[in-house]
């Protein structure tokens, strides 16, 4: 007779990750403990939190699921398109609370750090280009942030209307440049000096100023303007 699927239920009350959440916080759980929770059960005679630690197996690293597409996820024996959907939702959220977060606490732009706190979580284990604007107002306060180009692996495709749109929309004094690096390296190619002194010369004809260009990375990111590239 073959084994049924494993259900929380089924581990041992001294290791499930709910009971354990509640008795001591969920601070106190395991990256494994943690994704077991999301993943809900296990598979055939292996528990749920044996799974989570296969998934972390296979993506390297907590870092690594960033990197991982549905079809790769539902590719390891065990993840379906439900947990799949369930893992890449975690993911996205906690990137978005931590946007969000950072937005609240840094209402005001006093530096290239202050941009990184609120955008890099966003961009930073995305595996494609992908090109964001960071409006402020006259106090260089942060408006919002829009998404402009989503890319391939290398690149993404910009559009100087759609930039200055987003801007004059918002009625933005001043707008920073954003886009990830998938290779890893924040630091700016020649390609994006180049589009930085041409957007910059179009911001002034219109009378918005590109206050500075962030590359991300997977270590890190830059200010163009910090690296004197403005």
């Amino acid at each position: 007779m073959s084994k049924s699927v494993l259900t929380m239920k089924e581990i041992p009350l001294t290791e499930r990750p709910y009971e354990k959440a509640e008795k001591l916080g969920i601070s106190a759980l395991s990256d494994a403990e943690l994704l077991a929770i999301i993943l809900q059960s296990g598979q055939k005679g292996v528990t749920v939190v044996e799974l989570a630690h296969k998934l972390l197996l296979e993506a390297g690293s907590l870092d690594g699921l960033f990197d991982m597409s549905l079809e790769e996820l539902r590719s390891i024996s065990g993840i379906g398109r439900v947990k799949a959907l369930n893992v890449t939702a975690a993911l996205e959220l906690g990137q978005r609370a931590s946007a969000k977060r950072a937005g609240r606490k840094r209402h005001q732009v006093h530096g290239p750090h202050d941009l990184f706190a609120y955008i890099e979580s966003q961009l930073r284990f995305q595996p494609r280009e992908q090109f964001f604007i960071i409006m402020l107002d006259t106090r260089n306060r942060i408006i919002r942030h829009v998404l402009i180009s989503s890319g391939g692996l290398s690149s993404s495709v910009i559009q100087p209307r759609d930039i200055f749109r987003e801007a004059v929309k918002a009625n933005a004094a001043a707008i920073v440049l954003v886009h990830n690096h998938p290779s890893g390296d924040a630091m700016p190619s020649e390609a994006d000096r180049t589009s930085t002194q041409r957007l910059s010369e179009m911001g002034q004809m219109m009378g918005v100023q590109v206050l500075d260009h962030i590359v991300v990375g997977s270590e890190g990111s830059l200010s163009m303007r910090a690296l004197g590239l403005m």
